[in-house]
């Protein structure tokens, strides 16, 4: 294992050659700095995005540990069409009772076959679902304290263009290949399954050309730990640079 290029107590200097530079290009943290309060700092905006598979669900839990303020779009996703909500209503009406489980719950599993093989099903989905998960996410950001770093965790972020509207961009990336060994390893999918969820997904290219800030996960969850350590204290950074109050102390 290499030594970190920065030390382990202090977070990147001003000027930095940072490991979380914008693009794909970036080197895999070894250490997990310290770094000063957020106290005064105005709130980051993050979007948070992967590709299925790619492990930005465990980067999320992360940095909800060391104190962002995570919203969920996935889980807002369910919110809004729990059972008795207008969002269900509408998607009953627009894909039929079918996608309907016994219990008037929605069948996700049904309506996933439907809308991944199938773009303008997806779209019409979409449509219904997005607008109620982009109020509910206003609300909870509007919610958060003025010095928060707000993290959007957002499967879709790349495909619905919506880059522009953070901060940074962070994309947790791995290879497709194993994306797919992952898909059908953990999640029980046919290598089939696997491939057209990937392929109703913005491509990796696409997905690396928005991003500020790069994860690699291709390795272990250990190393994942170091690289969200690293992650969270180049956020911390970014955060007081952009409120102008940085002076490169630890505290």
């Amino acid at each position: 294992m290499r030594p970190s290029p920065r030390s382990a107590t202090s977070c990147p200097e001003r000027g930095s050659n940072s490991q979380y530079a914008p693009g794909p290009g970036h080197r895999r943290a070894r250490a997990r700095p310290s770094c000063p309060s957020l106290a005064g700092v105005s709130s980051l905006r993050v979007g948070l995005t992967g590709g299925i598979g790619a492990g930005k669900s465990e980067v999320s839990r992360r940095l909800e540990s060391y104190g962002a303020v995570v919203i969920d779009a996935d889980l807002l996703a369910r919110q809004v069409v729990a059972p008795g909500t207008p969002g269900l209503a509408q998607v009953a009406e627009s894909f039929g009772e079918g996608v309907l489980g016994p219990g008037g719950s929605l069948d996700r599993e049904r309506l996933g076959e439907l809308v991944f093989a199938d773009a303008s099903l997806r779209g019409k989905l979409n449509a219904i679902v997005h607008p109620l998960v982009g109020a509910r996410m206003r609300e909870l950001e509007e919610a958060a304290d003025a010095a928060a770093i707000v993290v959007h965790d957002i499967p879709l972020l790349a495909e619905n263009h919506l880059a522009d509207g953070f901060d940074e961009v962070v994309v947790v990336d791995v290879p497709p290949r194993a994306q797919a060994e992952r898909l059908v390893r953990d999640r029980g999918m046919t290598p089939e399954q696997a491939e057209a969820r990937m392929r109703a997904q913005a491509s990796r290219e696409e997905r690396l050309a928005i991003a500020t800030i790069v994860v690699d996960n291709s390795g272990s969850l250990a190393e994942l730990d170091r690289e969200t350590g690293d992650l969270w204290a180049e956020l911390r950074r970014r955060a007081k640079r952009l409120a102008g109050n940085e002076d490169g102390s630890t505290g």
